[in-house]
């Protein structure tokens, strides 16, 4: 819907932002017959960053009709290496991760966001149940029972629940009067395509530097996507380089494992903090993705949480409703607050606690690091259990 002046309609729940967890979270309700309005612009995906999606979002895709849409423009994760690229005096063992020890074919897929927002839009205009405005969200007025959200091309839509899937910047979470705790870290991530001459055979290799992690993972025939955490003026500098002069800083950074490398246009840099807010329902609003937890882009946790925001908040409001109950009542925003606490807090500290470790130069620390990933390298029950839970929480999988 588009263009429609002043005009209210009523709907079960709205969902705010149309990036991948939005847009998967409205198909997820629609696909449930609850009336869902989804306010986001179409706009075309800004840069070539990709994601790792990781099995369980695989399954949530697949589970709402997308995965088979994309399937064919993704790589498959088969292996995951972590090589210690300090050069500090104590180094830690490099360690293999790979899918078929836990009887996988793959960890995951690495698609580009643009691809994937693909398949999710067409999978949306197929929905009955979902109606979209091509607008966005101005302003938000939260009433005892319901919420009005305002669109800045004058269309206003209502419903008893509002799903924020707006970003780091959310207008749902501050109008629903939730605080945010931020901390910024004193790094930056640039992130970029190459080809390269040499297969990467589906193995991802993370290499950690003194600064953070380089980490170089499949793309579809002789391509990776690349994410360079390092120090902001590091950052600031490599993205200031020629094409051919990033792409032999990128060979270095490899150590032609690839063979010869090629940057492909596009380029995005970032400044790198953690953020969390200290509820993540209140005031008949849910947060999912980013405006619910926002982290480093290490262990290719941040999409994949955000996804299993929306499947939990699709499957808890799903349930209300053919209960009678209000899916945005105080009963039903605490469950959804209940279920995501913990996932969220345990990756948010195990994701910092790997990152300050690998930039912390006391030798104690050093020591301790390179212990637990030689314990993860030589012991096989340990490794597998790290890979499992790295998948997804035990508690989310069937017994």
């Amino acid at each position: 819907m588009n263009g429609i002046s002043s005009q209210q309609a009523e709907h079960d729940i709205i969902v705010v932002g149309g990036g991948p967890v939005g847009l998967a979270t409205a198909i997820a309700l629609a696909q449930a017959d609850i009336r869902v309005a989804l306010i986001a612009s179409r706009k075309p995906y800004p840069d070539n960053r990709t994601t790792a999606l990781l099995r369980g979002s695989v399954e949530f895709l697949q589970r709402i009709d997308v995965w088979d849409r994309c399937q064919d423009k993704a790589a498959a994760l088969q292996t995951m290496r972590l090589v210690d690229d300090t050069g500090r005096l104590i180094r830690a063992p490099e360690v293999r991760f790979v899918a078929d020890e836990i009887r996988l074919d793959a960890f995951g897929y690495n698609i580009a966001n643009r691809d994937l927002l693909a398949a999710l839009e067409a999978r949306a205009a197929e929905l009955t149940h979902l109606v979209r405005y091509d607008d966005e969200a101005e302003t938000i007025q939260i009433d005892e029972l319901d919420v009005t959200v305002h669109m800045q091309q004058g269309n206003a839509a209502s419903a008893r629940l509002v799903i924020g899937a707006d970003g780091r910047q959310s207008i749902c979470r501050d109008a629903a009067g939730i605080e945010v705790k931020r901390r910024p870290l004193k790094q930056a991530a640039l992130t970029f395509n190459i080809s390269h001459t040499r297969s990467h055979r589906n193995v991802s290799t993370e290499f950690h530097t003194p600064e953070g992690p380089c980490v170089f993972v499949p793309l579809p025939g002789d391509h990776s996507s690349v994410v360079w955490v390092a120090s902001p003026a590091e950052a600031e500098r490599l993205m200031a380089l020629s094409d051919d002069d990033l792409s032999d800083a990128a060979e270095r950074a490899m150590h032609s494992i690839l063979g010869r490398v090629r940057a492909e246009p596009g380029r995005h840099l970032f400044p790198l903090g953690i953020e969390q807010p200290r509820q993540f329902a209140k005031n008949r609003v849910v947060l999912v993705g980013e405006a619910a937890h926002v982290l480093p882009p290490i262990g290719a946790q941040g999409l994949n949480m955000g996804l299993r925001d929306g499947a939990d908040i699709a499957d808890i409001a799903a349930d209300a409703i053919a209960r009678g109950e209000d899916p945005g009542g105080p009963l039903v925003l605490a469950r959804f607050d209940s279920r995501r606490r913990s996932d969220i807090a345990s990756r948010t500290m195990a994701i910092d606690l790997a990152n300050r470790s690998l930039l912390n130069d006391f030798l104690p620390v050093q020591i301790a690091r390179a212990a637990g990933l030689h314990l993860l390298s030589a012991v096989g029950p340990l490794r597998r259990i790290a890979m499992r839970e790295g998948l997804a929480p035990t508690w989310r999988r069937p017994v």
